[in-house]
């Protein structure tokens, strides 16, 4: 195995989709752990069956590889299981890493480790994080690991594309709890496109020859923030989302119809897309020499 290897971890999720068509596309052999392997044979990537609550699920997953993607992660409400794969599983990843001597290595990790906000222009270390869910915590802790091992963190906002299960689906809820325009729609928020996000992952796996990226962590949205009201419209013209009604409600009169109403989302997921949430990101593209595309919205 030759250092164009590229191990993905997660490499069957929405962004781990994106991940590995964005390696194939740079030439990179792809080592996918996945929980259950698909049927679809993929060609250049060899697919290996792992949970990451499970001992010894990694090991010698990184032998003979030149880089390491981790964007395993678990999202939801089991606090143990957050501890689990996103703390246990980064460290045995990680810990795989560096027993393999890889060279590179990228970890996916949130925005929402910041916690509430809002956050307007922040850069990497000018906040403290403070995040407010067992997912959020979980993931900052995980960072530590790949910070260890010399990789590079990414956090992202809010991640659109092909295969979102998260954003849209929940804008479709808000839209319907609270029909108005929010606040006039000013909110600014840090998206990417999924595509986008898995472009720079490659490039920050496979760097062109010469390119140093250095070791940190990184915000990983377009660099140009995005508008509520502005995304909200471009959803609602492809018909990813129903028409909102032309009234404006303030914020204060928003917040009460969200807690008139009932549904999944909490109100800490409303203000994430109802309040300023953007994070100063170009670095990570200069440093990845990746042209972070057409902004989303």
């Amino acid at each position: 195995m030759g250092p164009d290897v590229v191990v993905v971890t997660g490499a069957s999720g929405f962004v781990g989709t994106a991940a590995v068509r964005a390696l194939l596309e740079r030439g990179a052999r792809v080592r996918a752990l996945v929980r259950r392997v698909p049927e679809e044979v993929v060609e250049g990537v060899e697919w290996v069956a792992g949970d990451l609550t499970e001992p010894g699920a990694v090991r010698g997953l990184c032998e003979g590889a030149g880089a390491v993607v981790h964007l395993a992660s678990y999202i939801g409400d089991d606090e143990a299981l957050c501890r689990a794969v996103n703390v246990g599983g980064t460290r045995a990843v990680m810990a795989e890493a560096r027993g393999a001597e890889v060279r590179r290595v990228v970890q996916l990790s949130t925005a929402a480790v910041y916690g509430a906000g809002p956050h307007r222009g922040i850069e990497v270390g000018q906040v403290e994080p403070v995040p407010v869910s067992a997912v959020s915590r979980s993931r900052l802790a995980g960072e530590r690991f790949a910070l260890e091992a010399g990789g590079v963190v990414l956090r992202p906002g809010l991640v659109l594309g092909e295969g979102d299960r998260w954003v849209v689906p929940g804008l479709r809820e808000l839209t319907r709890r609270v029909p108005a325009r929010w606040d006039g729609g000013r909110a600014l928020l840090s998206v990417v496109d999924v595509a986008d996000l898995g472009r720079l992952i490659a490039a920050l796996a496979l760097p062109e020859p010469g390119r140093v990226i250095p070791s940190g962590v990184y915000h990983a949205s377009h660099p140009v923030p995005v508008r509520i009201g502005e995304l909200i419209a471009g959803l609602v013209a492809r018909g990813e989302l129903a028409p909102v009604p032309e009234v404006d409600w303030p914020w204060e009169v928003c917040l009460e119809r969200f807690r008139a109403s009932g549904g999944r989302a909490s109100e800490r997921q409303f203000a994430l897309v109802g309040r300023d949430h953007w994070y100063v990101s170009e670095e990570v593209w200069r440093v990845a020499g990746c042209d972070p595309g057409e902004r989303p919205g």
